[in-house]
């Protein structure tokens, strides 16, 4: 996905590295992320674990189902396991989509007058790319839908070639105009995945699995609006892929996000309870805990979220001392702190500072419970 004139491997990201861009509450990378990446390497019988050390992720964490990563570890890992594979949609096809495609297709739709125009482009490079998996752009009245197919379509769908897929050709949309594409509905043409609390942000809180295709729907409106970036935004685009493209256009009105939102604001404090954060938000509790569900969430999982991520970016990325990230998170006590972070962690808050500190290996925390302070 990189610009095909910068290929030279990028520098480890270490916490000292990522120490500078770090930005508190920009949310973690489920480890289902890093095990499909890393499953493209095995599948051709190469050795992940060097170019997991190199992007700072630790090879134990693959065991670890509810494990989390830095946005900017995952990067480091998708640009390097590109580069030994010299294919960007990892292996997804029968045909490799050599490095550099990406930035070429970039390039080339930035010329395009509409959204329309580039859409329709991409699709044509991506035809010309792949073999097994398409992207058409169709409408029904005020309703377009960006929509993937797979070729032969009796083939069961692969999860991650669509998720792919979807997050390239969305995130490009979303960039050529300079804003979020708000998602109608997501449908999915596979049965709902495990870590699909991971979707709402991605896509859309209105989602619906088991599907004949895997499509986006949004207002058809937009494929008119014009395309606002250039040569030149290209460059700052393609250096910064795939991190702009998970983190820039996450959706942001989901029920979810804007608590997450909130919370934020809270802490220090404690955080509230679902009957007083629905009291704020003047709705029912039965009704917040409904929505919640629909995207895949809960309200104590979303506060456990926050800690958890805020706990990783601050260990990783800052020189916060440990009782500061305690109070911080709203802990009353470090104590109570370290005893959530092992029970989460399996390892003290000073040891995964010292392991990531130490060897480039940062050991992101998994995501269990946290017990409230």
């Amino acid at each position: 996905m990189r610009d095909p004139k910068s290929h030279r491997p990028a520098p480890p990201q270490t916490p000292s590295r990522a120490k500078a861009r770090a930005e508190t509450g920009t949310g973690t990378i489920s480890i289902y992320f890093v095990r499909s990446v890393v499953d493209a390497l095995r599948a051709r019988g190469l050795a992940a674990e060097p170019l997991l050390r190199e992007a700072g992720i630790s090879p134990e964490l693959l065991d670890v189902p509810q494990a989390r990563v830095s946005p900017q570890h995952y990067s480091a890992l998708w640009r390097r396991v590109i580069e030994r594979l010299d294919d960007e949609f990892f292996g997804q096809d029968s045909r490799r989509m050599k490095s550099g495609s990406f930035a070429l297709m970039v390039r080339s739709v930035v010329h395009c007058s509409t959204l329309r125009a580039g859409l329709d482009r991409a699709s044509r490079f991506l035809a010309v790319y792949l073999d097994d998996v398409a992207v058409e752009v169709g409408e029904d009245g005020d309703e377009a839908q960006l929509v993937l197919r797979q070729c032969p379509a009796t083939r069961p769908p692969l999860v991650f070639a669509h998720e792919t897929l979807l997050v390239m050709v969305y995130g490009l949309a979303c960039w050529l105009i300079g804003r979020r594409i708000p998602v109608l509905t997501a449908d999915f043409a596979y049965a709902r995945p495990p870590h699909s609390p991971e979707y709402p942000a991605l896509f859309s809180s209105t989602m619906r699995f088991g599907q004949p295709r895997t499509q986006l729907r949004f207002d058809a409106a937009l494929l008119d609006l014009p395309v606002v970036q250039s040569e030149r935004t290209a460059k700052d685009f393609l250096r910064v892929a795939p991190e702009n493209i998970l983190l820039k256009y996450k959706n942001t009105q989901a029920l979810s996000a804007r608590l997450r939102r909130r919370l934020r604001q809270v802490l220090p404090n404690e955080l509230p309870a679902l009957e007083a954060m629905a009291r704020e938000l003047n709705i029912a509790p039965a009704t917040l805990r409904r929505r919640l569900k629909a995207e895949g969430q809960t309200y104590q999982a979303i506060k456990d979220e926050i800690r958890r991520d805020l706990a990783i970016t601050y260990l990783s990325a800052t020189d916060k001392s440990i009782r500061d990230i305690a109070l911080e998170l709203g802990f009353l006590e470090p104590s109570a702190f370290h005893r959530a972070f092992r029970k989460w962690a399996h390892t003290s808050p000073g040891a995964y500072r010292l392991a990531g500190s130490g060897s480039g290996a940062a050991t992101a925390a998994s995501g269990g419970p946290i017990p409230r302070p």
